[in-house]
Order: C-alpha cells, then sequence, then structure tokens
C-alpha cells in the first residue's frame, strides 16, 4: 500500500486573501487587463496558497483546487464538454460561466447544501481529455518545490449532476487517459471528489460506481486512488468503494460516522470541519481519528476549505471570547497538523476554548455539524441529483399560526392594490454604484459622518424610485442602498450575530459574501427596515415593496452557533422578523417580500430526514409572516437552488405571491407549477448574466408561463436581484422587460 503525508486539507480558499481573484477577474471583463494578465494573478495566489500551506506545516498539498470561476466548469474544459455554441467565443470559458451578447450562460445552480454555485455540465456528442489545467498545476507547484496531489471531480459526480450517468464508458476513457498522464508526469496520488455518493443512490447508480472505480483502479501504470466523499456520510457507497482496488478514501467523520474497519486502505479521516467556523475540540477529534481502523489514519478537513474565511488575522473587532473560539481556514490548517502531530506521539492535547458554546456534539457523531443536533435536520446535504420531495408540508407547519385563507387575502388585496395582470416588478436590489461602496467603506472608516451617508441613501432610493417609474414598472422596490449584503445587513442590527471585517467567502465567480457569526440569543432591539421604505414609499403612489431575508437564508448564510438545534435558531430568527413585519405594515407598506433562496438549499440529502425539515423550515416562514392583515401582500423570492424539487413546500409557505428563478434554467420550473394556486413570478432575465436579453427571449418565457399560469397570476420579474449590474444593463433589461409585458396583456 502506497505511503500518505499524514496531514492534509481536501482544498483551500482561492479567491485570495484580499479578494485578489475578485478584482482580476472583474478587471479581465472589463476589458482593463488580458487574458494573460488574468492567468498571472491565477499563478499568484497558487503559488501563495501552497507556500502559505506548506509554512503552517502541512505534509500533503493539494493542486487543481484552484479555478478562475468554477471546479465543475473545469471538469467539463478537462472533458472536452465544451458545447459547440461557445467554441467560437472569444473566451469560450467565460462564455459558458456568463454568457455574450449572443449566447446565454450555462445553467447555475447550488453546490449540494452549500451558498457556493456550480455551472451545470452541458455534455456534447463526445469526450475529449484537456489535461493542460490539471498538469500545469503539478508543474507550477513542482517548481517552487512542493509536490503535490491533483484534485479533480470524480466521474460518478460530474455525470450525476449532469444528469447523464448513462455516458460513464465513454467518459471513463478520459480519465484512464489522465491517470496514465499523471503516472507520467511522476504524480504518486490523484484524488477525485464523488460527494454526490453522500446521497441516497440507486442500485444502478452504485453499480456505475464500482465499474468506474474497478476500472479506473486496472490502469496498468498510475498515481494511487483517493476517492473524497464528503458533506455527509457514504452510506451504502462505503462498501462498494471499500471492495474496489483505490487506495485511499477521504471520509466526513464531522458529519459521518466513523466507519468500520478499512484493512489496506489509507483513510483520510476528516475530523476538522470544513463548514463551519468554531475551533475543533481536539480531544473529541483525536478520540475519532484514533477509532478509525485502517491501514494508515490521515489527518484532513471534512471538505474543502473554501468555504470558510481565509485567516484571523485582522479580525480584532471580534470579542475576544468569542474569537477565541473560532478557526477559519489557516487556524484549521494548525489544527489539522497539530492533531496529527498528536496522533503520531499518542500525546494527550491541552485544554483549549471549545469550538462553540457549551453542548457542542463531538465530530464524527451523528449530531455533529454547525447546522443541528438532530440527525433528522439538515445535518447531512442536498445534492443536485436527489429525488424530489413530494411530501407537502401546508398542513404540518410546526405550530406556526396561519393567516386567512388566500382566496380571501387575494380579494382584499386585489380592492386594496388594483394591479393590472402580468404585473410586473423587480426581486429586490438595485444596482450598488461605485460612489455607494466608496461611501460605505469610507462610513466605515470614520470619514464620512452618518448624516452624509444617510443623505447619499436617500438619494439612490429617489434616483431608483424614478427610473422605475420612468419605465412604468408596476410594483416598486427601493432598491437596498443602505444594504451592504442581503443577511449581513440584518446580522448587523440583530442582537446574537457578529460580524466579520475580512471574512470573505466565494459565492460564485468573482462574487464573495461575508457570512456572519450566531453566537447567541437571536433578537431585535429596534425595527431595520423601516426607516427607507416608509421613505420610497413617501416618493411615489405606486405601491413599494418592504425587502426581507427571510429566517431560513438568514440561518443557512451564517455560521451558526452549534448548542441549539438549528430549527430553534431558525424560529428565533422568525420570531425577530415577524416584528419588522408588523412594523412595516403599520408605517403602510402594502407589499412586503420575505425572501427564502435557501429554502431548498437545507433539503437533507437523504429522504428520510427531509420531511421534518421541511416542517420546521416552512413553519419558521409562517411564523414570521403570520401577522400580516389580509390586505397586506406577502411576497417570497427563490432563485438558483432547483426549487422545482421542493414545490409542495413553496407552497406551503403560503405566500401571496411567489417569484422564481427560471430563465437561467430554460423555464424548467414550469414543469412542476400546474397545482400552484397563488401569485407566481417565474423570472423572465437572468442578472448573473451581464446580457441583455432581447424581446424574443422574454416574450417566449412569457408566453410558456401563460401555459401554465393565469394572467391575473403571473407576475413578470427578473431571476434575481439586479446588485451585481450596472444601470444600463438594468434599464434596458426591464425597458425589454415591461415592453413585453404590456404587448401580452394587451393581447389578452
Amino acid at each position: 500500500m502506497p505511503t500518505f503525508p499524514s496531514s492534509t486539507v481536501l482544498g483551500y480558499p482561492r479567491i485570495g486573501p484580499d479578494r485578489e481573484l475578485k478584482r482580476a477577474l472583474e478587471s479581465y471583463w472589463a476589458g482593463r487587463t488580458t487574458r494573460a494578465d488574468l492567468e498571472a494573478t491565477g499563478a499568484e495566489l497558487r503559488a501563495a496558497t501552497w507556500r502559505r500551506l506548506a509554512e503552517l506545516g502541512l505534509e500533503g498539498l493539494p493542486s487543481g483546487t484552484f479555478s478562475l470561476y468554477d471546479q465543475v466548469l473545469d471538469t467539463a474544459v478537462l472533458l472536452g464538454a465544451v458545447p459547440e455554441r461557445y467554441r467560437e467565443a472569444e473566451d469560450p470559458y467565460f462564455a459558458m460561466a456568463r454568457g455574450t451578447d449572443g449566447l446565454a450562460p450555462l445553467r447555475m445552480t447550488k453546490w449540494f447544501d452549500t451558498n457556493y454555485h456550480y455551472l451545470v455540465p452541458e455534455l456534447g456528442p463526445a469526450f475529449k481529455l484537456d489535461s493542460a489545467k490539471v498538469l500545469g498545476e503539478v508543474r507550477e507547484a513542482r517548481a517552487l518545490g512542493f509536490e503535490t496531489r491533483p484534485v479533480v471531480l470524480g466521474p460518478v459526480t460530474f455525470l450525476l449532476l449532469a444528469g447523464a450517468l448513462e455516458r460513464l464508458e465513454e467518459v471513463l476513457g478520459c480519465y484512464e487517459e489522465l491517470l496514465a498522464e499523471l503516472a507520467a508526469e511522476g504524480v504518486a496520488w490523484v484524488q477525485f471528489d464523488e460527494p454526490a455518493l453522500v446521497a441516497d443512490r440507486s442500485p444502478a447508480e452504485l453499480e456505475a460506481v464500482r465499474v468506474a472505480y474497478d476500472r479506473l483502479g486496472s490502469v496498468p501504470a498510475r498515481p494511487a486512488l483517493l476517492v473524497a466523499a464528503y458533506f455527509g456520510d457514504l452510506g451504502e457507497a462505503l462498501p462498494v468503494l471499500a471492495a474496489s482496488p483505490v487506495e485511499g478514501l477521504a471520509l466526513d467523520l464531522v458529519r459521518g460516522a466513523v466507519p468500520p474497519e478499512l484493512p489496506g486502505k489509507v483513510v483520510l479521516a476528516g475530523v476538522v470541519s470544513g463548514r463551519e467556523v468554531w475551533r475543533t475540540d481536539p480531544a473529541r477529534a483525536l478520540g475519532v481519528l484514533r477509532a478509525v481502523r485502517a491501514g494508515q489514519v490521515v489527518v484532513s478537513t471534512s471538505c474543502s476549505l473554501q468555504h470558510v474565511p481565509y485567516s484571523l488575522a485582522g479580525e480584532d473587532g471580534l470579542a475576544p471570547g468569542l474569537r477565541a473560539r473560532l478557526a477559519f481556514a489557516e487556524e484549521k490548517v494548525g489544527e489539522v497538523v497539530e492533531l496529527a502531530r498528536l496522533l503520531a506521539t499518542g500525546d494527550n492535547p491541552p485544554t483549549v476554548p471549545g469550538p462553540a458554546p457549551a453542548g457542542s456534539p463531538a465530530p464524527g457523531s451523528p449530531t455533529s455539524t454547525t447546522s443541528t443536533t438532530s440527525a433528522a435536520s439538515p445535518a447531512s446535504t442536498a445534492s443536485p441529483t436527489s429525488p424530489a420531495s413530494t411530501a407537502s408540508p401546508a398542513s404540518t407547519v410546526d405550530g406556526a399560526p396561519a393567516r386567512s385563507p388566500y382566496a380571501v387575502r387575494a380579494a382584499a388585496q386585489e380592492a386594496h392594490l388594483g394591479l393590472p395582470p402580468l404585473a410586473t416588478t423587480t426581486i429586490g436590489s438595485f444596482p450598488q454604484t461605485g460612489e455607494l461602496r466608496a461611501a460605505r467603506a469610507a462610513l466605515s472608516a470614520g470619514t464620512l459622518t452618518d448624516a452624509d451617508y444617510d443623505a447619499l441613501v436617500e438619494r439612490e432610493i429617489e434616483h431608483a424610485i424614478r427610473v422605475q417609474e420612468r419605465l412604468g414598472l408596476d410594483v416598486l422596490v427601493h432598491g437596498e442602498p443602505e444594504r451592504n449584503d442581503m443577511v449581513q445587513y440584518f446580522a448587523e442590527h440583530l442582537d446574537g450575530f457578529a460580524v466579520t471585517r475580512n471574512g470573505w467567502v466565494q459565492s460564485y465567480g468573482s462574487r464573495c459574501t461575508r457570512p456572519p457569526i450566531i453566537h447567541g440569543d437571536v433578537a431585535r432591539p429596534r425595527p431595520i427596515t423601516v426607516r427607507w421604505a416608509r421613505y420610497a414609499q413617501s416618493l411615489t403612489e405606486r405601491p413599494v415593496k418592504g425587502m426581507l431575508t427571510g429566517p431560513v437564508t438568514i440561518v443557512a448564510w451564517s455560521f451558526v452557533r452549534t448548542d441549539l438545534p438549528l430549527r430553534e435558531v431558525t424560529h428565533q430568527v422568525a420570531e425577530a422578523l415577524a416584528g419588522e413585519v408588523a412594523d412595516l405594515q403599520d408605517a403602510g407598506v402594502s407589499i412586503i417580500q420575505v425572501d427564502e433562496p435557501a429554502l431548498r438549499e437545507l433539503l437533507p440529502l437523504r429522504a428520510a430526514a427531509q420531511q421534518d425539515y421541511l416542517a420546521w423550515a416552512v413553519g419558521a416562514y409562517r411564523r414570521a409572516t403570520a401577522v400580516a392583515a389580509d390586505r397586506t401582500q406577502i411576497h417570497t423570492h427563490l432563485c438558483y437552488s432547483d426549487a422545482d424539487q421542493i414545490l409542495a413546500a413553496v407552497d406551503g409557505l403560503d405566500a401571496d405571491v411567489t417569484t422564481i428563478e427560471s430563465a437561467r434554467s430554460g423555464a424548467r420550473i414550469l414543469d412542476g407549477v400546474a397545482g400552484f394556486t397563488r401569485g407566481l413570478g417565474p423570472g423572465v432575465y437572468d442578472i448573473h448574466s451581464p446580457r441583455v436579453p432581447s424581446e424574443a427571449e422574454v416574450e417566449a418565457l412569457v408566453e410558456a408561463a401563460l401555459e401554465r399560469v393565469p394572467a391575473g397570476r403571473l407576475w413578470i420579474n427578473p431571476d434575481c436581484g439586479l446588485k451585481t449590474r450596472t444601470y444600463p444593463q438594468v434599464e434596458a433589461a426591464l425597458t425589454t422587460l415591461v415592453t413585453v409585458a404590456r404587448r401580452a396583456r394587451a393581447g389578452r
């Protein structure tokens, strides 16, 4: 059996400690720099990562985990899965990621139960290996004096994400070629990531796993094979892999259980969480490590560290007691290295601050996760290939109060609002200008007064209102210029949260967020959004939506305390939001949107746990919105998360209007909305691409929606908020949207 270094990580953040990749990407997209400049920044970031990991004492260094946009897109390029329509583009890679004036981008959705977005592969008639990136990074690292372990998305997961497992035989030829090339390069180990294997898998899918790794294990001259499965327990896939010729398995022992004995295998024991920011309890982690029985036990992270910020350095604004309990990527590498030392020496660890408030479960236990202390809640992650949940939580809403029947509310709202059929609106945010970002930074630095900042926010709100009035939208938004992020903004105004200064985590491409940290009981000390909503409504006779982020999404996009079940934390947030809904209503706001884009994201991977989650998640939403009067129209929004798999739960939210991503995914959501009985707004404009859709594209989407939803209940809106776009792009696209909506309205 080949030996493996004693410590490693499955991946590392790649945006740069100061978001260098973000700036390099956006400079290239704006035409200010060249592709060569962008590649040079990537090389610098890779080199800095390898050097830093080595300085921290990590022995096993990965390569191939860096991406200019997305690792699934990189795998598509590796396998030659570039659709023909993109091949003539100036830059096919970014044409697939972002689209061009004449090309829509690939569909985008969530990576299992994370807030990271991947591009869904679209397979052509044949595969053809292009190993330049994989081999190039091995050579880059070697030139710096580092031997690395290439990391590649595995064949089964790649095909499951593409919905094309029947093409396994074809794609395995490319993986065999890759193994031969890596062997010729002198690579000792290669890591194939197979996170889809921790989902419920059918007998045919498990047979595909057996076929794939029997065949790859039979390549005569190859590196040793490491299969990495994370975000949950391998379950029925474990014996399949254990019986295969692969030399090593990387297991998530934070969310999964200690495996049975695996003689002859190298086991990378993922006892340091790659998903949460609490320090690892070394005594508990060592207990798990010492319980693993295998040919060799290696200390590792549970998954890639790309889901946590780089470092606690510079986070002096956090309360000392809280900071002492935290570990970001660098600190987690230090934990891995120290645990490897303790495992080798047999020493006992010193007592250190716990990873979270008292009561955290032990790593490796069935209840160990930042998300929950219940095995029936989202401890397992949702797979993009999980079967759709058919159970409706409408009659089980976790004790939440109910509003009046929809028919009663709809009549009251029609009388009060008087909106036309095919009403037009946007989702919430408008472009965040450079002036606004600079002002926010100046306010934080103390060089801009609160009064001057507030005056700028008022000017931005008035500008957004006037633009929408001029374009002819029916229901307006204030544009959210006061908000840095849809979750962080609320975290800054609620008790029980802490926010970081530089805790950036990649969401997709150049888009990064700073997830807040929930460390105590959540409460709302004062109104949060009422001032700006009241001001916006005072500027216009048209209704302006009050804008709130829902309780599930606030929790899902935060790092969460582990001493309470996720359900309880979410219900605390829901109670705080209920107060905000009541205050907005009292301030004269007639339409309140409570977004839940993360509802699908937290759906447990295993079907047995889904109904419990949906019941309490839907109950939390109802708890937040039940205070609304009949004539107050409640909207919700979901995007980029395969929400078609949980439409029964979406209906169970009991919102009066649901706006949902549809344009980017080719209107696939429409196939499941036949039984949807409330207002529905399938998006007709993909805002994650800089391209402006044509009238013909928007018209086709509107007509497709009208075949399934009556005009009186159909809304016309973009896929998501407009924060990342420019005003010229937004005005052009919304002009098209309004023109098509009016034409369709006149023709009915």
